[in-house]
């Protein structure tokens, strides 16, 4: 079974055949590559003929896709909760404090 998937920068991949994920992080079509980063952190790279002969399928972002990364800080993994979050147990809670007054 060949690769039917076009490659796309930031989208993750399985190699079926070899059972290991990754994620695209370049492609440069002076050189006809596609650099690659498997979840162990290894950086790898496949020609357009070799990407088209592999069994490459899209998968979604495995949920420990950061652990190649080390340490990072919440903000560096793309999201974060900006969201007050209120003790509900507070009887003095007024609910005018707990509306989204950005909007």
């Amino acid at each position: 079974m060949a690769t039917i998937t076009d490659p796309v920068i930031e989208s993750w991949y399985k190699d079926v055949e070899n059972s290991l994920n990754f994620k695209v992080v370049a492609i440069d079509t002076d050189n006809d590559s596609i650099d690659v980063q498997y979840l162990n952190g290894e950086i790898g790279s496949y020609d357009k003929d070799s990407w088209y002969n592999s069994t490459f399928d899209y998968i979604e972002a495995p949920e420990d896709w950061s652990a190649p990364y080390g340490n990072l800080e919440l903000d560096d993994l793309g999201y974060s909760d900006p969201d007050t979050h209120f003790d509900l147990n507070n009887e003095n809670m007024n609910l005018a404090d707990m509306l989204d007054k950005t909007g």
